[in-house]
């Protein structure tokens, strides 16, 4: 049987398709705590150290986990990340990458041989993707701001479009430029990895 939503050695953080596609996905692993019974779609997930992030998961992913998920277990849920800054992450869930049906492993992500079909897709537990524009730099607190959109240039821009506070230095020379960031999440802090600037000065376009 197979009812997860991200299947085998599918990825569960897909390659892009357009070099300007915004997007902020990442994959953790822990056990998801609802707020209580009656109340499945909002609660915490606590990772393997015992960080709790508040959380609520959306759509399919709801169908999935009250059909299928035993909450006594870790799972590698995929989310959407948001924040106020850099204290304070909130998640929403819309999968769960799961192999474990398809290849009899223990249901128990802590197991190599499940690191190692992430690191076939170069992943990692806690990575984020974030792609959207550089809207602003505090280089006193080396932090940045990466406003991203659900579909680049839409008229509703603005209404569409929410900001990211992550914990790293880009150049203020950038300002405006649309870049890709690798992200590692450390509690409830998303810290810049890497970035690469895809194209200078987008605020013209929008």
């Amino acid at each position: 049987m197979s009812f997860q939503i991200f299947n085998m050695l599918k990825n569960p953080i897909p390659k892009v398709t357009n070099q300007l596609q915004y997007r902020a996905i990442g994959i953790i692993c822990g056990k998801f705590t609802p707020i209580d019974s009656k109340h499945l779609n909002r609660g915490s997930l606590i990772d393997d150290k015992g960080e709790k992030i508040e959380t609520v998961v959306l759509g399919k992913a709801l169908s999935l986990l009250k059909k299928h998920i035993d909450l006594k277990k870790n799972y590698y849920w995929v989310v959407y990340p948001k924040n106020k800054n850099t204290q304070n992450l909130h998640l929403q869930v819309v999968g769960i990458w799961d192999p474990y049906q398809l290849n009899d492993f223990s249901n128990d992500c802590s197991k190599a041989n499940f690191s190692k079909l992430l690191e076939e897709l170069d992943l990692k537990d806690n990575y984020f993707s974030v792609r959207g524009e550089l809207v602003f730099v505090n280089a006193k607190k080396k932090e940045i701001v990466i406003r991203i959109c659900s579909v680049s240039k839409i008229k509703n821009f603005k209404n569409k479009s929410f900001k990211l506070v992550i914990k790293g230095e880009i150049p203020i020379e950038f300002i405006n430029s649309f870049v890709s960031l690798d992200i590692n999440r450390d509690g409830n802090t998303l810290k810049l990895i890497r970035y690469e600037v895809i194209e200078k000065d987008i605020s013209r376009d929008n």
